[in-house]
């Protein structure tokens, strides 16, 4: 009975409380309306009232700064007026104009204990900073408001807002408040550091960089992510802060990070890792001792396109230097997600896949491995990108991949030569590798290479036996020249290529016929047909076209216009053929030429 008249009593000063809160929410919305509302008007009209509004709500900051209950509510509802505003960065400019920095960097400290009331209460406890540290944050977002927030005095308190979960267990605090305001403060952190070398070294001598590592295993997810996502942008480009991070022992706690459930922290996780690695062998070698190795291959599987590109991005820095770590990410499972993520509709996803890969390519087994598994034929179709960086990263990838002799005749079945000579590269650095590709495959083809091409150019399918023939004109040796177009019938798949119904095939043929005259004139004495006894004679244009004097006839169907380029090939070989090769415009109809001797050029 005691009990059930007690909570009768209390339930009359419930009521009240919340009334007094719709009361409190209700009156922040129309003051955020109101100028939403100015915010569509005539723009002198709307800096008006926003910069009215701005002015309200800092007096009612710099007269409120006490433990008295009604000031803390004026004060939290104000910071929160204030955050609600500078989430429009059309707003952000003129909340700064109307002195909104210096009465929130105020409230970040909690006021004068001589304040409290005799009953020790702290009314709306952490509530007023949560707010004041929220609305810094937004308005830190713009570059040229992070100095004068830092000069006014935030970093400091902003710090000590991070140590507040020291004191949770202690005097018995909301855990709930003091989760929320320390999650702002390190998100206001995150933001003032971004992109501002001095103001991340001001965080560390702050001494702000210890309670983030702490807070990474904190019980809050949400902590969690804001304190490795304040790590993350501190450790960029910043060595002093790397090996102050590593130094705090956030190694362990991270790499537990990274096996989590949650996208959201296993992609600041690896984020932060990223950036203590770039840059800085000996913490490369620390991240690897601590067992960051499998869970960052872990994560390319991960439903978080982010986590997976960046842990791809780490997985290349990993393999850049360490010829063993690059054996190691392979044999633990990272070559097949690897090559599925080349596949994928995101464009950084495949630039960062092709960029690990092609880390992972400068291993001999590495690059059979990758073909095996299947990474050639998208590596190939990534040339076709108008992205440079994707595509200079694919042509690294494949340079690789070219240097191994277990996969040149797989380059070549599947069209990668005509893929490396017909690609348009915006790079000059992307031109010059693929250059090197074809050199590097070009001192392949002999041997074993040489052999198992010739093989297939015997018994695979028509596609794949032009394929072969039309990178042979191209990359063989003169040497072979006769065991691979007489011999081997390579000739005649290159002739059956100028009767295609398709334009390009023509053309690759046309080329790769003229390819091989130009080597021809470069034959060994032994080979070459012996000196005429009489002087070389070029007969005239009477002979051309003439059904009575003209020895051979050509039929040249497919074309629009005349050629722009004749060439013999081959003038003497063992049995006297002689070819002709038309490159040049594309030509309709069917036109016949005849022609009298072998040498004749026009």
């Amino acid at each position: 009975m005691e009990l059930k008249k007690h909570q009768d009593q209390r339930l009359p000063e419930r009521k009240g409380q919340k009334r007094k809160l719709e009361e409190e929410i209700e009156e922040e919305q129309r003051e955020i309306s109101a100028v939403e509302e100015a915010a569509a008007a005539p723009y002198g009209e709307a800096r008006k009232v926003i910069l009215n509004e701005v002015y309200a709500q800092v007096n009612i900051l710099n007269s409120t700064f006490s433990w008295d209950e009604a000031h803390r509510a004026t004060a939290k509802r104000a910071t929160h007026v204030l955050a609600e505003l500078a989430k429009n960065e059309e707003v952000v400019n003129l909340i700064v104009e109307g002195g909104a920095v210096p009465a929130l960097v105020k409230h970040l400290q909690v006021p004068p204990s001589s304040e409290i009331d005799h009953d020790n209460s702290k009314p709306f406890e952490h509530e007023v900073e949560k707010g004041s540290a929220f609305a810094l944050g937004l308005l830190a977002v713009k570059p040229e408001h992070q100095q004068l927030i830092v000069d006014a005095g935030a970093l400091s308190h902003l710090v000590s807002l991070l140590k507040r979960q020291r004191d949770v267990h202690k005097d018995g605090s909301d855990s709930r408040a003091v989760n929320s305001v320390i999650r702002r403060a390190a998100d206001a952190i995150t933001n003032l550091a971004h992109e501002n070398s001095s103001i991340k070294t001001r965080v560390r001598m702050e001494g702000g960089i210890p309670p983030l590592v702490e807070l990474l295993e904190f019980t809050d997810t949400k902590v969690q992510r804001a304190a490795a996502g304040a790590l993350r942008t501190l450790a960029f480009k910043n060595d002093e802060n790397k090996n102050q991070i590593v130094e705090c022992n956030a190694l362990p706690a991270l790499i537990l990070m990274l096996r989590s459930d949650a996208a959201a922290i296993h992609y600041e996780a690896v984020g932060v890792i990223g950036n203590l690695v770039h840059s800085s062998p000996s913490i490369k070698r620390e991240v690897l001792a601590a067992g960051a190795l499998q869970p960052v291959i872990g994560l390319l599987s991960s439903c978080c396109s982010e986590s997976q590109r960046e842990a791809a991005l780490l997985l290349g820095q990993f393999a850049a230097t360490d010829s063993d770590c690059k054996v190691h990410i392979v044999q633990r499972g990272a070559v097949q997600p690897l090559i599925e993520m080349l596949q994928s509709p995101d464009v950084q996803l495949r630039e960062m896949s092709a960029f690990a890969l092609g880390r992972l390519a400068q291993d001999t087994h590495n690059q059979a491995g990758i073909a095996h598994n299947g990474g050639l034929v998208p590596l190939l179709k990534l040339l076709d990108s108008k992205n440079g960086s994707l595509q200079h990263n694919a042509a690294f990838s494949l340079y690789g991949l070219a240097d191994n002799e277990d996969n040149v005749s797989d380059f070549i079945s599947v069209g990668g030569v005509q893929k490396l000579q017909d690609g348009e590269f915006s790079v000059q650095a992307t031109k010059d590798c693929v250059a090197k590709t074809l050199k590097r495959l070009e001192e392949k083809i002999h041997g074993r290479v040489l052999n198992h091409l010739l093989y297939l150019m015997r018994v695979a399918e028509k596609a794949v036996q032009r394929r072969v023939a039309l990178a042979l004109a191209h990359l063989c040796s003169p040497d072979d020249q006769r065991a691979i177009f007489i011999n081997n019938s390579g000739l005649d798949l290159l002739l059956g290529l100028l009767g295609s119904s398709s334009p390009k095939q023509q053309l690759d043929g046309a080329i790769a016929l003229y390819r091989l005259a130009n080597k021809a004139t470069i034959l060994s004495p032994v080979d070459a047909a012996p000196p005429s006894p009489t002087p070389q004679v070029y007969l005239g244009e009477q002979y051309v076209n003439n059904a009575t004097l003209s020895d051979v006839t050509f039929l040249v169907e497919g074309y629009d216009s005349m050629p722009t380029e004749f060439a013999c090939l081959l003038p003497q070989m063992h049995f006297g053929q002689c070819l002709m090769v038309v490159t040049g415009k594309r030509m309709q109809g069917t036109l016949k030429f005849q022609i009298s001797d072998g040498r004749f050029l026009s």
